[in-house]
């Protein structure tokens, strides 16, 4: 119940920071912080609490945590850091040709 709340608070201000905020740097911020809330809720979610996952060869396991939420996880943090250095070097480059980084005013370059 704790992980769910916790899960709903952080993509929630994640979510509040990519909506409402004018500054694309921010805007990248909030999409990190709703993908790593549901990073979070994936792992808290595939665990149940057992044994890892590793064993000897002929050993008998009852519980064991599955491997595979935590191998796309790991993919998923991969993938992010990545969009998240193109999402800044987009940034960046916007900045040069417009000279803002605010949402409105490169709204406005259109007219």
């Amino acid at each position: 119940m704790l992980t769910n709340l916790i899960f709903i608070i952080l993509f929630m201000l994640g979510f509040y920071a990519l909506i409402m905020k004018t500054n694309l740097i921010k805007n990248v911020i909030g999409l990190n912080l709703m993908e790593a809330a549901v990073f979070f809720w994936v792992i808290s979610f595939s665990d149940i609490g057992g044994e890892v996952s590793i064993h000897k060869f002929g050993e008998t396991m009852g519980k064991f945590n599955d491997p595979v939420p935590q191998a796309l996880t790991l993919t998923g943090i991969v993938i992010g850091a990545s969009t998240a250095a193109l999402l800044l070097t987009l940034i960046i480059e916007l900045n040069k040709f417009s000279g803002t980084i605010d949402r409105d005013q490169i709204e406005g370059l259109n007219d």
